[in-house]
């Protein structure tokens, strides 16, 4: 079951099923994310295949990751099944 771990807490858990891989990144659907964890972030990044991605910071126990979650709010037509699926970096551990 993949799972997003930072600072000791689960932020996002899903089935296999469920999450999608690109460029070995595992992005996981809305539902598996623990919003609570998240806050919105006025950071954006350009990808020439996939869109503007849109980041959120983490805030787990008083600690924060600057920018450490990514999603695609309006991807190309060739990202479409990454639409609102948030992907970690920057240290979140991502195990599949």
């Amino acid at each position: 079951m993949p799972t997003a771990s930072w600072n000791g807490v689960v932020i996002a858990q899903a089935n296999d099923d469920e999450v999608e891989i690109v460029e070995n990144n595992v992005y996981f659907p809305p539902s598996s994310v623990k919003r609570e964890y998240l806050q919105a972030s006025s950071h954006t990044s350009r990808c020439p295949w996939k869109g503007l991605a849109s980041y959120y910071s983490l805030n787990v126990n008083g600690k924060v990751n600057e920018n450490a979650a990514w999603y695609y709010p309006e991807p190309s037509e060739k990202a479409a099944q990454i639409k609102d699926h948030v992907a970690f970096w920057r240290g979140v551990e991502v195990q599949r």
